[in-house]
């Protein structure tokens, strides 16, 4: 005679293949009379490699930054007529600790830190400057540029000769030019504008050179003036001039 099982068993195994019935109908549902299975889509393979000579792309983000001192020098005053000289340059800053100093006496300052992309193995480096300031000569006129070394400062100078007297505002551009060297386009970075101010002022509406002669005058006749014994001399070449 066989042996029944106990009810609770029957119970446990209607639960567990109702549950195996519910998991096939989740996983794969019929298809319907007549249709046919759909292909699983292809895949697109990845790249094995990268390519050994990527096309350089110009606005490129370098994740390291070379910080630099870039300071920029010029006259608070300029006498008509006269010739000055406006000086930027650009020094390693490591720590960010350089004083901007003045070459000229009688020249100010301003300073700032600025940041390069280390991009040396694969790029020429230019350091570009461009001084805009109208009304005033300025030699060179054009946008000037020098090749931007790793650990090298750079130094542009401008001459400026004011022809009349007033307040003048220019300003200094600088820009960092990237060349790649593969080849391929060029691309070019600002990365200051300084503001340059100062005035022009002349005596008596006179030039430079006019106005050191007229000083020159004056000082010569201040210190014969100033001679004791000029008043004796000019009084006996006066009794002498009246004699018949």
């Amino acid at each position: 005679m066989a042996r029944r099982l106990p009810w609770t068993h029957l119970i446990a195994a209607t639960i567990l293949l109702s549950a195996g019935l519910a998991c096939g109908l989740g996983s794969a549902a019929p298809l319907p009379p007549g249709a046919a299975p759909t292909a699983a889509p292809e895949l697109t393979p990845l790249p094995s490699q990268v390519p050994s000579n990527p096309e350089p792309v110009p606005n490129f983000q370098p994740a390291l930054l070379e910080p630099r001192k870039l300071t920029l020098e010029w006259p608070p005053a300029i006498r008509m007529g006269d010739t000055d000289v406006i000086r930027l340059t650009l020094e390693m800053d490591a720590r960010g600790f350089l004083t901007p100093t003045a070459e000229y006496a009688g020249h100010v300052t301003s300073g700032q830190t600025v940041y390069i992309p280390d991009v040396y193995a694969t790029h020429n480096l230019l350091a570009e400057a461009h001084l805009e300031l109208a009304g005033v000569q300025i030699d060179p006129a054009e946008t000037v540029n020098q090749p931007l070394l790793r650990g090298k400062d750079v130094t542009f100078y401008w001459s400026i000769h004011p022809a009349s007297e007033g307040h003048y505002r220019g300003v200094v551009w600088f820009y960092v030019r990237f060349v790649p060297l593969a080849g391929g386009p060029e691309s070019e970075q600002p990365l200051a504008a300084f503001p340059v101010e100062f005035d022009v002022v002349s005596f008596l509406g006179l030039k430079a050179g006019a106005a050191r002669l007229l000083g020159a005058v004056g000082a010569l006749l201040s210190s014969i003036l100033g001679v004791p014994f000029l008043e004796d001399a000019l009084r006996w070449l006066w009794k002498h001039l009246k004699r018949p």
